[in-house]
């Protein structure tokens, strides 16, 4: 009962901390929830749609018409101007004014009369690969359309039936079948690596920067005073209001990505809710462990964004990890996010139980318990060491 006593005291006294300084009121309910709302409706549609393209018409016939007609006709793609020459059409694409454009040359409908094969080209952008492989997919299947629709008449004229031109003009059929997310859903898949990534963020900075203030407001001793020289107690307390704020933002931001926006999750709901605990406390465990390992409030921090800021490229869903060097496949394990991102994929999005993510919760545990390897070094610092700018 007096640890219980102990614990309450601190947190109380911590509670108002978080009250009167404004810092922590933006940084762990203002700036998450505006985090989670701008990437939430950033990608709202799933796909980006109606991307510009341009078009060269040199040929200029019905069939030349057709086929820009079809590409305007696209989901992903809108024909927003036609130049008179590919010149002009390039200097629009390099100043972002279009993403693509299609060249159609002079002769084309009447070379595909003449079954002489003529060529068409296009071109597109991949300083945005997103922008770049949906609009070159559109393009590639405009070519394709254009040269089976001269096939088909000419097998048509010739006699053949609707089955026999099938099998001439598309001997394979492909089924596809897009596992989890057969929506090619970006939001998906983005926010939910990029939102609990930023969040990390803001629990290691905080995690240091309650640490740090301590000793930079010299409150420090009185901090160590109350749980009566128990590091533990004094820890416990002090982070017990935190942690509850950041599982009520968490687990928020789980509910109105799973229960408002319906993302795909093949995993249960109390797979979610330890997923969500356990990216807190490892996170929390993390920034402890960095202020620990270099008490200072500046270094600490400044380790814990860094930390953050490269977890984001490392978790591997933009960037697949098995496409990346050794040394930065072996590096990938010290991060956080890396794991929480596993465990996602492996139990929420696939529906696996945990025991296949096994080794990527040992790691979060792994985490969490930092604080312990530090935690007399830290007692140190909060009772003898004077803070320096």
């Amino acid at each position: 009962m007096e640890a219980l006593k102990i614990i309450w005291q601190i947190a109380y006294r911590e509670m108002l901390i978080l009250w009167k300084n404004p810092i922590y009121g933006f940084c762990m309910v203002v700036f998450p929830v505006a985090v989670i709302l701008f990437f939430t409706t950033l990608m709202d549609e799933g796909v980006p749609t109606e991307l510009p393209v341009g078009v060269v018409d040199a040929d200029n016939t019905s069939t030349s018409r057709s086929l820009v007609r079809r590409l305007d006709a696209f989901q992903s793609s809108r024909v927003v101007a036609h130049f008179p020459t590919a010149a002009e059409a390039r200097h629009a694409m390099q100043r972002n004014e279009i993403y693509a454009f299609l060249y159609i040359p002079k002769g084309t409908t009447e070379k595909l009369m003449a079954s002489r094969r003529p060529k068409i080209s296009y071109y597109y952008s991949m300083a945005s690969v997103t922008s770049g492989a949906l609009t070159m997919k559109d393009l590639k299947v405009i070519s394709t359309l254009g040269s089976a629709a001269v096939g088909q008449a000419t097998l048509r004229a010739r006699g053949a039936t609707d089955a026999q031109i099938q099998a001439f003009l598309q001997p394979i059929a492909i089924d596809l079948h897009q596992i989890a997310n057969p929506w090619s859903n970006y939001n998906a898949y983005l926010s939910t690596v990029f939102v609990p990534g930023i969040l990390m963020l803001f629990i290691f900075l905080l995690s240091a920067y309650s640490i740090g203030t301590e000793l930079k407001f010299e409150r420090s001793k009185e901090w160590i005073g109350m749980a009566n020289g128990k590091m533990l107690l004094a820890m416990l307390g002090k982070f017990l209001p935190q942690t509850l704020i950041w599982l009520a933002i968490f687990f928020g931001y789980e509910y109105y990505i799973y229960g408002v926006l319906h993302f795909p999750h093949e995993g249960g709901a109390w797979q979610i809710i330890f997923l969500g605990l356990i990216g807190v406390l490892s996170s929390q465990g993390f920034g402890i462990f960095a202020f620990g390992l270099m008490p200072s409030l500046r270094m600490s921090m400044s380790v814990c964004s860094l930390w953050a800021v490269l977890s984001l490229s490392m978790a591997g869903s933009a960037f697949p990890i098995m496409g990346m060097d050794s040394p930065l496949q072996s590096l990938s394990w010290l991060f956080p996010l890396r794991h929480y991102y596993m465990v996602y994929q492996i139990a929420v999005f696939n529906g696996f139980p945990f025991l296949e993510a096994w080794f990527h919760l040992v790691a979060l545990v792994f985490f969490t318990l930092l604080p312990w390897t530090v935690i007399r070094k830290i007692k140190n610092a909060m009772l003898n060491y004077v803070y320096i700018p």
